[in-house]
């Protein structure tokens, strides 16, 4: 799920080496849009404390446009879009299941698992190659293959919203955000590194 086409695999496959070599991890990969511009959105964060700041963000876009201005994977212009996961971010590795135990998800299956594809509920971590989730409305925890997920991510609820303002307490940050209560925590974001093809 860190990458969901083959165009995006194979810019995972340059951009992993490239971010193992700053410390962090890359969460997802994803090219989107048409012909006419597109947007490689990274999503990457520190191996340690799954975070990363505004200046590794900017360090990681440099680096990765310098590989892909040399392997020239993408046809035509496109901007190039460096973050953070986000509060409610994409679960998009087994490890990510273990990490964020306790808390809501949102999974999605690319087939259906006794007669559904989507499921809510509280992460109960892995077993094996599987994702433990205790589901609403349910006394037994389901298990769903790791190689079926499609989809999953955080759910805001207040519990991660707290959980959020205790990562910003302890980096030293302001607890006011400037959101509106509730509000999302905005992506860190590089939007300036762009690639034109002659």
């Amino acid at each position: 799920m860190r990458a969901k086409t083959a165009e995006d695999r194979a810019l995972l496959e340059l951009i992993d080496p490239v971010a193992e070599s700053l410390g962090l991890a890359v969460v997802r990969v994803r090219l989107m849009g048409g012909t006419l511009r597109r947007r490689l959105q990274i999503m990457a964060e520190r191996h340690v404390d799954h975070d990363i700041s505004v200046e590794e963000c900017a360090r990681l876009s440099r680096a990765v446009s310098e590989v892909l201005d040399a392997a020239d994977p993408i046809a035509g212009e496109y901007l190039l879009e460096v973050s953070s996961p986000g509060i409610d971010r994409p679960l998009t590795r087994l490890i990510d299941f273990d990490l964020f135990e306790g808390l809501e998800a949102r999974l999605e299956t690319d087939r259906m698992v006794e007669g559904r594809k989507r499921f809510k509920g509280l992460l109960a971590g892995t077993e094996g190659e599987d994702v433990a989730i205790d589901l609403e409305g349910e006394d037994e925890t389901a298990l769903i293959p790791f190689a079926w997920l499609a989809d999953a991510k955080l759910v805001l609820t207040d519990e991660l919203l707290k959980r959020g303002a205790a990562l910003r307490a302890a980096r030293g940050e302001p607890e006011d955000d400037g959101l509106p209560e509730g509000a999302p925590e905005p992506e860190q974001s590089n939007p300036d590194s762009t690639k034109d093809d002659a």
